[in-house]
């Protein structure tokens, strides 16, 4: 089979380390009989261990030529796909019913895991694609440059705290649990990169996404001046009339503030 050269404007960096492979899926931990998708499978090194661990694994590959290669497989069920495009919710209905599991005859308990290895400039579009369906989502396993790993996982009152970590632990617990060094790839890419964990949180607020998301984005828009200047124009113009300290900057205000805030606002 000739070899497939790594395309750039899909950011192809294809893991090739062995042993670091066998430490993710070990951190992944997949069992027979779940529910897994597999985001940018690549060449397949994450592929085989899991659907050795699973027995069947499905997998959206955008690259069409290596979309065909996977299809050989008949172990796989391969979605040749932009993820953006994707309903995962609408998947997971499809895929309960191919699976009979006990598991997956649950339905109201969510069941899907999503695992891969994001590229790199599309990444958070795609977590943010797969709010909208967190309700579904047991937990998800993402390899990612390692910059936006700090930022997913990164508390209050820290640098790389921002919109991004408020949305995603809004929804997520959320551990960064293993470094990836740029040797582990062909090519390698200029960065290092980063496993993260995101397991859903069965109890997590009801707020509107929008609300929050808008809220968030007006906070951290100069995340140097006091919040007076920035959230405190935004609630005024919303009629807010609640208690709540603009005398701090964005990164100061912890995730349960910003939700509880988004509640009243």
């Amino acid at each position: 089979m000739t070899k497939h050269a790594p395309r750039k404007r899909f950011g192809q960096h294809f893991l090739v380390d062995q042993s670091m492979i066998d430490a993710i899926v070990q951190g992944i931990a997949p069992r027979p009989g779940q529910i897994m998708v597999e985001i940018g499978p690549g060449l397949g090194a994450m592929t085989q261990p899991l659907v050795e661990r699973l027995g069947h694994l499905t997998v959206i590959e955008l690259d069409r030529d290596l979309a065909a290669r996977l299809r050989e497989r008949s172990d796989l069920n391969v979605i040749q796909a932009d993820v953006l495009t994707v309903d995962f919710s609408q998947l997971l209905e499809t895929l309960r019913v191919a699976n009979r599991s006990a598991m997956a005859a649950e339905p109201d308990r969510p069941s899907l895991r999503v695992v891969g290895n994001l590229p790199y400039n599309i990444s958070t579009p795609i977590l943010f694609h797969l709010l909208d369906h967190a309700g579904q989502i047991l937990d998800q396993h993402f390899m990612l440059q390692k910059e936006v790993v700090d930022r997913m996982v990164a508390p209050s009152d820290t640098s790389a705290y921002g919109r991004l970590s408020v949305m995603l632990q809004w929804r997520y617990r959320m551990d960064s649990f293993m470094h990836v060094p740029p040797n582990c790839f062909d090519p390698p890419p200029r960065v290092d990169s980063a496993m993260v964990r995101m397991v859903s949180r069965t109890q997590a607020p009801i707020v509107g996404f929008a609300t929050l998301s808008e809220l968030v984005k007006v906070a951290f828009s100069q995340r140097r001046k006091l919040l007076r200047h920035t959230l405190g124009h935004w609630l005024d113009g919303r009629g807010f009339a609640g208690e709540f300290d603009l005398q701090r900057r964005a990164q100061e205000v912890t995730v349960d503030e910003y939700i509880a805030l988004a509640q009243r606002a």
